[in-house]
């Protein structure tokens, strides 16, 4: 005999509705995307009252640290999301396709529900880049001195990469 509806169980069903009718049945995961945020903003509220509890300041970035985060985040993006040598966290996630350019891995995502959505956060380097600029910005208020250290790193990787790419088309026009 079925107890008396409770609150929650018309909220749930009226997500599911809405859900159906945003999906049309498809393979969606909305409350796994759901929980993705829910776990971002988890750990923006966790560094924000770390950073209140250490009473670090709030650093001022000026134009030079938006570019060091913008070189950081691209590179270590693109190094999550289709390195090969990363590829072991992508592993439980994807399904190996080939390759989609120099030292990149062409994965399908596999699996449904938050492993799906685990999926394509760690293959999409757009999707990664948020988590990652993020990490940066915290490491400005907890650790500033070694995340400039590391951002600056990873800023000259990608302007070396770019480089490289660079010469192979100058090769590659010298050889036509």
């Amino acid at each position: 005999m079925p107890g008396p509806d409770r609150p929650d169980d018309h909220l749930r069903q009226a997500a599911e509705e809405e859900t159906e009718a945003y999906t049309g049945g498809g393979d969606h995961p909305v409350g796994a995307y759901a929980g993705a945020m829910g776990v971002y903003a988890a750990a923006i509220g966790a560094l924000a009252g770390l950073a209140r509890l250490t009473r670090r300041p709030l650093p001022d970035p000026g134009p030079w640290d938006v570019v060091l985060a913008a070189g950081a985040t691209h590179r270590l993006a693109r190094l999550v999301a289709k390195d090969p040598v990363t590829s072991p966290l992508r592993v439980p996630f994807t399904r190996l396709r080939g390759t989609t350019g120099p030292a990149e891995l062409d994965e399908e995502v596999r699996g449904r529900g938050a492993r799906k959505v685990v999926g394509e956060l760690l293959t999409c380097p757009f999707c990664t880049g948020l988590w990652i600029v993020t990490g940066i910005a915290a490491g400005w208020v907890l650790a500033p001195r070694p995340t400039r250290l590391a951002t600056a790193a990873l800023t000259a990787l990608s302007a070396a990469d770019l480089l490289q790419f660079q010469r192979v088309r100058m090769q590659q026009a010298v050889g036509e």
